[in-house]
C-alpha cells in the first residue's frame, strides 16, 4: 500500500517542480524585460538631452545666418524673421565697402596660424622637458608657471605694450604672435598628457639606441601626443582668431588691424546695421568651422587608434 502511494506521489512532485520552474523563468523574463525597458528609456532620454544640447549650441550660428541674410528692419518686426532671406550678398558687399575685410582677414590668418604653430612647438617641447626630465629647480619653475595662470590677462597689457615698443614691434603683426607662444595653459596641458601617454621605458629604449633629446621628442613623444596637440591647436587658433583687446592696443596703425577689430568698427555711435555686422561675423566664423572640422577629425581618429591599440 505504501509502495503504491509512493509511486503516485512522484508525478505530482515532478509537476509541482515544473510549475515552479516555469513560474521562476516567467518572473526572470519579466525582470529582464523591465530592465531592458528602463535601459531603453534611459537611452532615449540621453539622446533627447543630447539633441537639446545640440540645438542650443547650433541656434546662435543659425540666428547669425538668419540675420546676415535679412535686413535690420526684418529683425525689428514682430515677429522677427526666423528663416534666411535674400539679402546676404548685399550685406556682404556693404561689409567690404565699410572696412578692409580681406586685409584684416589676411592679418588674422597670419597671426592665428603662426601663433598656433609656435605654441604647439614650444609648449610641447617645454612640456616634454617638465614631464620626462629632472633638472635643478624644475618643480619650483613649474609651480611658478602655474601661478601665472591666476593672473588676469588684462594686467599684462601695458607691460607687454611697453616691451613691444622697446623691441620696435609695436604696430606690427609680430607683437601679436610672439608674446603668447610660451603659454602656461598649453605647457600644463601637454605636460599632463605626456606623463600619461609616453612611457618612460620607451624613452629609455630610445636613449639606449642613441637618441638625443630632440630625436626622443620627434620620433617617440610626438606621435603619441598628437590628440593632445590637436586639441591645443584648436584652442589656440580660436583664442588667437577671436582676440580683440590685445590687437586693439598693439596695432597702432588703423589701416593694419585684425578681423575682430575691423568688425567692431562696423558698429557706429548713432546707428548699428545688425544685418551688416552679422554678415561680417558669419564670414569671420567660417574659417573657424573649417579648422575645427580638420583638427577634430585628427583628434578623434588618433584617440580611436589609441583605444584600438589598448
Amino acid at each position: 500500500m505504501s509502495q503504491a502511494v509512493s509511486d503516485q506521489s512522484v508525478p505530482v512532485t515532478g509537476a509541482g517542480a515544473g510549475a515552479g520552474a516555469a513560474h521562476k523563468a516567467h518572473r526572470v523574463k519579466r525582470v529582464n524585460q523591465r530592465a531592458r525597458a528602463v535601459k531603453r528609456a534611459k537611452r532615449v532620454a540621453l539622446h533627447m538631452l543630447l539633441m537639446l544640447g545640440m540645438l542650443v549650441s547650433v541656434f546662435p550660428f543659425y540666428w547669425t545666418a538668419v540675420m546676415a541674410t535679412n535686413t535690420t528692419e526684418d529683425m525689428y518686426r514682430n515677429p522677427p524673421a526666423l528663416v534666411p532671406g535674400p539679402h546676404l550678398v548685399g550685406n556682404i558687399q556693404r561689409v567690404f565697402d565699410n572696412v578692409d575685410f580681406m586685409g584684416a582677414l589676411a592679418n588674422t590668418i597670419i597671426v592665428a596660424c603662426a601663433t598656433t604653430f609656435l605654441v604647439l612647438l614650444i609648449d610641447s617641447l617645454a612640456a616634454f622637458t617638465f614631464a620626462k626630465y629632472e633638472f635643478p629647480g624644475s618643480r619650483m619653475l613649474f609651480r611658478v608657471l602655474l601661478l601665472t595662470l591666476m593672473l588676469p590677462a588684462q594686467l599684462s597689457l601695458i607691460p607687454r605694450f611697453v616691451l613691444m615698443v622697446e623691441l620696435g614691434w609695436a604696430g606690427s603683426l609680430s607683437s601679436l604672435i610672439f608674446p603668447g607662444v610660451a603659454n602656461a595653459f598649453g605647457i600644463f596641458l601637454m605636460r599632463q598628457y605626456i606623463q600619461g601617454s609616453v612611457p618612460d621605458d620607451l624613452l629609455q629604449a630610445a636613449r639606449l639606441d642613441g637618441c638625443g633629446f630632440l630625436r626622443q621628442y620627434w620620433h617617440v613623444a610626438l606621435p603619441a601626443i598628437r590628440p593632445g596637440l590637436a586639441f591645443l591647436g584648436i584652442y589656440t587658433f580660436i583664442i588667437a582668431w577671436n582676440d580683440y583687446a590685445w590687437p586693439l592696443v598693439a596695432l597702432v596703425d588703423p589701416e593694419k588691424v585684425t578681423l575682430q577689430v575691423a568688425l567692431a568698427r562696423l558698429n557706429t555711435a548713432h546707428h548699428t546695421d545688425y544685418s551688416m555686422v552679422m554678415a561680417g561675423t558669419l564670414l569671420a566664423v567660417l574659417p573657424l568651422v573649417v579648422v575645427f572640422i580638420l583638427f577634430a577629425r585628427q583628434f578623434i581618429r588618433d584617440v580611436m587608434k589609441g583605444a584600438l591599440r589598448g
